[in-house]
């Protein structure tokens, strides 16, 4: 092992400024409170559950716990505290590992029934020296079911001078009959601007200086954990040359620029495919990831949808200044339905990634799709679009997005507002009408169930077939009076009122198609097809409009 110039051995970050008290465990606030409070009214559990993902602090509450519990302090006449002296014998020996009366195990390594009983038999003695006996079981959830249920009945109720402390990563493996037997505490994860925060604070008593992007670059990647944050901080300060610098902490994590990974975010949003792709190119050559540049898109995405929600988002102390400034350019020109279609497409991405032969080639394709897609009108767009008056009907055989643009602005421009009421001539145009507004489950009511007894322009009877829904009248004429402007009265009338010329539209369209079939049959050219196929016959006739030239 590497010796530092006094000779004492080297201590990795995590190791060195493991927290030996309450007061500097970081990002639990909830947690120090409850068992601060729990320890000064004398309410201490026999047994905890500490869970949460690695590199949380775990372990580290586990062996504060236990130092508590056992501190005397520097008199050699305190009680259970909160605050552990850290110089008394106990407190000493527990921190240093080799306290008698603390026994810290592995579930891992250590999770037969044997090793269990173990702890059962040594339970009923009193502590050699401590004034409990603590027991921290580490990744508990990987004992098996058999020392499970070896431990039940003596964690129900153990002596009063042992303390049981669990801790896991995987809280869903561990039986409910252990869970209800513990007193439970759910660390979070600690978020990237207190971890950076930390860091912070932790170069200046290392002396070391570093650039805030760095740091921020490295808070983002320990994803919560204060350890992996500590190990990723060991190696960019082994890498730096002097200081730590953005540039340095990107290549050791194998992240792309970020000036680079906005301007190749503008390309997408401006629909610029080339321009993407050669940003790409660049991004790849220079060491890029498939998958980490497709997360720095979503990341940069979800930053801007933020921004444009909460503006104050990218006003926070600890981002960097290039999200701060293009961020800031950038909410002004998109809109949140963009944002969340190029969301939805690079998530999508994101997933086709792990399952392509080729990641370099799949980022390329969903590059081109949400490219493409950038030049595509938006959904509000389309049903403006779909509005459009009859006076701009020349467009509609050409349209493209220059087309829209010009429509857009016309429309402004004109500022005239469009007149909604038209005529409707007979009770099929009526029915169609429903069709044409996407409204098919009335329109699926009025086409197959109601048959029309009376028409006439803003009045209408009818009559429903058993398999109808009465209740529907009201919202046809409600959906009349917004189409057309005209208030229609939709009046339902009895059975007795309707004669055999009376008939639904369905019914209408299959007495069509039965003529038809039938005219069909006596045409001389279908006779002789059919002659020359036995057995054939006409299913089906369909209307084929031949345009003549």
């Amino acid at each position: 092992m590497a010796e530092s110039k006094d000779n004492t051995p080297y201590l990795v970050l995590a190791r060195k400024y493991r927290p030996h008290n309450f007061s500097e465990l970081i990002g639990q606030d909830a947690l120090v409170r409850t068992l601060t409070n729990a320890i000064a009214m004398d309410r201490v559990a026999h047994a905890f559950m500490l869970t949460g993902v690695r590199g949380i602090g775990k372990t580290t509450t586990a062996r504060i716990l236990a130092l508590s519990f056992n501190c005397i302090g520097k008199d050699g006449a305190g009680s259970v505290t909160a605050e552990p002296c850290g110089e008394c014998t106990h407190c000493t020996a527990i921190a240093e590992g080799r306290h008698m009366d603390v026994l810290e195990l592995d579930a891992a390594s250590k999770n037969k029934v044997e090793d269990i009983r173990d702890i059962i038999d040594s339970v009923q003695y009193a502590p050699t020296s401590a004034r409990y006996k603590v027991y921290i079981i580490d990744e508990v959830h990987m004992l098996s079911k058999s020392a499970f249920n070896a431990l039940l009945k003596t964690l129900e109720e153990p002596p009063a001078h042992v303390k049981f402390i669990f801790a896991t990563t995987e809280i869903n493996k561990v039986p409910v009959t252990i869970l209800s037997r513990c007193q439970r505490f759910d660390l979070q994860r600690i978020d990237s601007d207190t971890l950076q925060t930390y860091f912070m604070d932790m170069l200046e008593k290392e002396k070391i200086e570093a650039e805030d992007e760095a740091i921020a670059l490295i808070a983002k990647a320990a994803d919560g954990s204060v350890r992996d944050g500590l190990s990723l901080m060991d190696r960019a300060i082994s890498l730096a040359d002097g200081g730590i610098t953005a540039k340095e902490v990107q290549t050791m994590l194998g992240l792309s620029d970020r000036s680079q990974l906005f301007d190749l975010f503008e390309a997408l949003i401006g629909g610029k495919v080339e321009d993407s792709l050669n940003i790409l190119d660049k991004l790849y050559v220079a060491g890029g990831d498939p998958q980490s540049i497709i997360k720095d898109l979503l990341s940069i995405t979800h930053l801007l949808t933020k921004g444009k929600t909460a503006p104050d988002t990218l006003e926070v102390s600890f981002l960097p200044e290039t999200e701060k400034v293009r961020g800031q350019k950038l909410i002004t020109e998109l809109s949140i339905p963009a944002l969340t279609r190029l969301w939805q497409i690079l998530f999508k991405g994101h997933e086709e990634l792990k399952i392509a032969p080729s990641m370099q080639q799949a980022l390329e394709m969903i590059l081109i799709r949400a490219s493409y897609a950038a030049k595509l009108p938006l959904p509000n767009e389309m049903i403006e679009l779909l509005k459009k008056t009859p006076q701009d009907s020349e467009l509609e055989n050409n349209l493209d997005n220059k087309n829209i643009e010009d429509l857009a602005q016309k429309k402004t421009l004109n500022n005239e507002p469009e007149s909604t009421e038209f005529a409707i001539n007979n009770f099929r145009e009526l029915a169609n009408i429903f069709k044409d507004n996407l409204e098919m489950l009335l329109y699926n009511q009025i086409y197959n169930f109601m048959t029309p007894i009376k028409f006439e322009q803003g009045m209408v009877e009818i009559c429903f077939d058993s398999a109808g829904d009465s209740k529907t009248s009201n919202q046809v004429a409600k959906k009349l009076f917004e189409w057309t402007g005209i208030k229609w009265v939709v009046s339902t009338v009895s059975e007795q009122q309707k004669t055999a010329e009376n008939i639904t539209l369905a019914e209408e369209d299959k007495n069509n198609s039965q003529e038809k079939l039938a005219n069909a049959v006596t045409h001389p050219i279908v006779k002789e097809v059919l002659e020359i196929f036995p057995g054939a016959k006409i299913t089906n006739i369909n209307d084929i409009n031949i345009k003549e030239g």
